[in-house]
């Protein structure tokens, strides 16, 4: 009877562990995805820039990167493009000229060649031409064209003199105010009288500034002044140079 019973209960032990089944694996933990964060550029300009100078045929741009390399800023060389009107440089539109800068992260850029009188505007362009979005610069007008020339005409000589007329033309873009007069005497000439302006008291080396009411000329326009020279021979030819 006890073996019965025993050989019941193995029975029994062998067929719970039947049902139990396999043991079953423990559960991996699930991955959890590495973001990458979103780069935060600062609130400043990446780029900025300033006229720094001009002359009749040139500007001078000034530039300053304050967020150097991507994603923020931008890498060297710039190059500056001018433009000239607003509207074209808003569209990068028709370019007149440009320049690169060197691999300074501040710096100037000259850019040369160009029209007097006239106005610019400009870009910028990094070096991997990336067009800078940002700054439009401008204008900056390059000066315009000044100067003057004088000419000679000995309207009358005589044995121990002459008459002279001086015309002095404003060849620039502006009007000139103030201007003035200088040649050699190539003998023994020297001014008797002066009308229409005002002589140094060098005897050889001559120099003639404008009376009080004729030192303003306009573009193109002329003035004169008169000379009576003292001479035991009248030159054949003056060539005076004129400044302003």
């Amino acid at each position: 009877m006890l073996h019965r019973i025993g050989a019941m209960l193995a029975v029994s032990i062998v067929t719970i562990a039947g049902w139990a089944g396999p043991a079953q694996a423990e559960p991996r933990p699930a991955t959890v995805p590495t973001l990458t964060p979103t780069p935060v550029c600062p609130p400043a300009l990446p780029l900025t820039g300033l006229v720094a100078g001009v002359t009749q045929t040139s500007v001078t741009v000034s530039y300053f990167m304050l967020l150097v390399g991507p994603p923020c800023g931008y890498l060297p060389p710039v190059t500056v493009t001018l433009f000239t009107s607003r509207t074209d440089a808003q569209q990068w539109r028709d370019p007149v000229a440009e320049n690169v800068s060197g691999p300074e992260h501040n710096g100037d850029v000259t850019i040369d060649g160009l029209t007097p009188d006239t106005e610019y505007w400009f870009r910028f362009t990094d070096a991997d031409g990336r067009r800078d979005t940002y700054v439009l610069g401008g204008p900056a007008r390059t000066l315009p064209v000044t100067g003057c020339v004088a000419s000679t005409v000995v309207d009358a000589s005589w044995i121990g003199g002459f008459i002279a007329t001086v015309t002095v033309r404003n060849i620039g873009t502006e009007s000139i105010d103030g201007w003035q007069v200088s040649w050699q005497w190539p003998g023994d000439e020297r001014i008797q009288s002066i009308w229409g302006g005002q002589a140094g008291d060098d005897r050889f080396a001559v120099e003639v500034r404008n009376a009080p009411y004729n030192g303003m000329v306009e573009p193109d326009g002329t003035t004169t002044f008169g000379l009576l020279v003292a001479t035991s021979r009248a030159p054949t030819a003056i060539s005076p140079d004129c400044t302003v």
